[in-house]
């Protein structure tokens, strides 16, 4: 039997039968996907490697692959390797990273979403962003990759917050998000994937990457997750108190109630030390007025500060000396009798109504918590 000679095709030919256009044969050419022709004279003459090429570049593009992971997958190929695992390694890294499932919209679903205002800018600035997705052909519908963001940016602009805004807020999010995922993926390939990196991997290789890719997908979200709840369970209830402490109209206040924020004073600790943390306390309103009228409203706070700090120093140095010439609680440690001249530096100082000022902390608001010291 005579053995039939290997098939030709010109480019024209395998355009026909492979189902793709010349200007795509020529683009996967030179994107280095499809090896060259053989040039015959004037004419380039493809054969049968040629077409199974195209036709295996088709069926990946149809599965979601990109060209650049299939341009890798072929490279695996030619290079002997298991196309099987290699496949199923791809195929995890391509994979959606979450369960939500994308919807569709219709422009009069997104404007009553959004208080039943069409905003043209703001639309526009979703799809730059990818919160949208124009649909080829219908002008009234969008595809939504992602429904929860969506759902939030609507949920913000009910409350108050302008569409402007939420978009500035989303890009700066994104920004700090992307850094988060840069350096998981920097830490996971340096103690994890570091021994996949250096050779191209055997197919038992690609399978093993393929499976710590698959248990290791959910962790990066995870992490972030628990860390964004502990974040906003240690600062959330201390930041809303003290803004909305600070917008409650002066008459709903009480007459002794000040916020006051004190923070530590020449303390050598480091600022992640929790009791070196700011804490607001109130204190007396007419002890702070005089306080303010010492020594100016720009230094209260520090001057309220230095003095506890102060005293709870003097206390400590009195019981380390057998409490000898410590104050009663509730009082004051006032100058020996007949003492003239200039106060001590570790005196205090006297307000303007004739009282010191550590005496102001004695007094009590009108819920009747001594602020007092102990």
């Amino acid at each position: 039997m005579t053995e039939q000679p290997p098939a030709e095709y010109r480019i024209e030919d395998l355009a026909h039968l492979s189902g793709a256009t010349v200007r795509t044969i020529r683009a996967y050419q030179d994107r280095g996907l499809l090896p060259r022709p053989e040039r015959r004279g004037r004419a380039n003459v493809y054969g049968e490697p040629h077409l199974t090429r195209l036709r295996q570049i088709a069926g990946l593009l149809d599965r979601g692959y990109t060209l650049a992971s299939i341009k890798e997958l072929l490279q695996a190929w030619d290079a002997g390797l298991d196309l099987g695992g290699v496949l199923g390694l791809v195929a995890e890294i391509d994979g959606p990273w979450t369960d939500e499932e994308p919807s569709r919209l219709s422009r009069a679903e997104l404007d009553a979403a959004f208080g039943g205002t069409s905003d043209e800018t703001a639309i526009a600035e979703a799809v730059a962003l990818g919160v949208l997705e124009r649909v080829p052909g219908r002008d009234d519908e969008f595809l939504v990759p992602s429904p929860q963001e969506l759902a939030v940016a609507a949920e913000l602009h009910s409350a108050g917050v302008p569409l402007r805004a939420i978009s500035g807020h989303l890009r700066e999010v994104r920004g700090q998000v992307e850094h988060i995922a840069a350096r998981f993926l920097d830490f996971t390939t340096e103690h994890v994937f570091q021994p996949f990196l250096d050779h191209p991997p055997t197919g038992a290789e690609a399978a093993e990457a393929a499976a710590l890719v698959r248990r290791l997908r959910p962790l990066a979200q995870q992490t972030i997750d628990a860390e964004l709840a502990r974040a906003m369970r240690t600062l959330a209830t201390r930041y809303l108190r003290h803004h909305l402490s600070d917008a409650r109209p002066a008459e709903t206040r009480r007459p002794t109630e000040v916020v006051a924020t004190v923070e530590p004073v020449s303390d050598p600790r480091p600022e992640t030390d929790p009791a070196a943390v700011c804490e607001e306390v109130l204190l007396p309103a007419d002890a702070v007025r005089a306080v303010r009228a010492l020594v100016g409203p720009e230094n209260a706070a520090a001057f309220i500060a230095a003095a506890a700090h102060r005293e709870v120093q003097a206390r400590t140095m009195d019981a380390l000396a057998g409490g000898s010439g410590s104050a009663p609680a509730g009082g004051s440690r006032s100058a020996p009798s007949g003492e003239t001249g200039p106060a001590p530096a570790g005196a205090a100082a006297s307000t303007a109504d004739g009282r010191r000022a550590d005496d102001l902390f004695a007094e009590e608001d009108d819920r009747g918590h001594p602020n007092r010291r102990p």
